[in-house]
């Protein structure tokens, strides 16, 4: 198993707080006339919205920490590391395009899918032994974890038809998907750190 560099956990760190911290600064920039329950966050990032630039400079923060992390993580399996590092693509490219003041976008909606499709099958793909390896890196966990943001997508798509609680939905998602990098990071680190002890003779 490859060793993972420690500043991984602070590129994998970084981006759940990145993503909150845009989408909370970003909102407050918007006033009252903005609801987090029923808009998106692609509503904040609108070109023109008040808070543009703040939602924009978090998607290319986040989208180089996921750049960043996938480099780092050596103990995952290529195409996980691949498919998050195309989940960080995505990021920068939904600031390169980003949604209209009013009405949708075909492209900007197209890089968002594309976005969440790879961050959600990236923990599948990042499988990477049996139960020698790090606990996010087995089979299962990662199968579980994809399933659920496959489950929170479908949440998504489902609220969006009934015109419900849209923003929550794609909160929650998408604050799993920056989340579990992290994840995955500590436990090879924690892994590696039991290796060594165990190597020592140390308990």
């Amino acid at each position: 198993m490859r060793v993972v560099p420690r500043w991984v956990l602070l590129t994998s760190g970084c981006a759940p707080v990145l993503l909150i911290g845009g989408w909370t600064g970003a909102a407050l920039f918007e006033g009252p006339g903005y609801d987090p329950v029923s808009q998106t966050i692609s509503v904040l990032g609108a070109y023109g919205a008040p808070g543009f630039w703040v939602m924009s400079a978090a998607f290319l923060a986040l989208g180089a920490c996921h750049l960043l992390t996938a480099w780092g993580l050596r103990a995952a399996a290529t195409a996980g590391r691949v498919a998050l590092a195309g989940g960080g693509l995505a990021a920068l490219g939904v600031v390169a395009l980003p949604a209209p003041s009013s009405g949708g976008s075909l492209h900007h909606g197209a890089v968002a899918v594309v976005g969440f499709t790879l961050l959600a099958v990236w923990p599948v793909l990042a499988a990477n032994g049996g139960p020698a390896a790090p606990w996010a890196l087995r089979l299962m966990p990662s199968i579980t974890v994809t399933a659920l943001m496959a489950v929170g997508g479908a949440w998504f798509l489902i609220e969006m038809h009934r015109q419900g609680d849209v923003g929550i939905a794609e909160r929650v998602v998408t604050g799993v998907q920056s989340l579990w990098p992290l994840v995955v990071a500590a436990s090879c680190l924690r892994h590696a750190g039991n290796r060594v002890r165990r190597a020592s003779g140390r308990p």
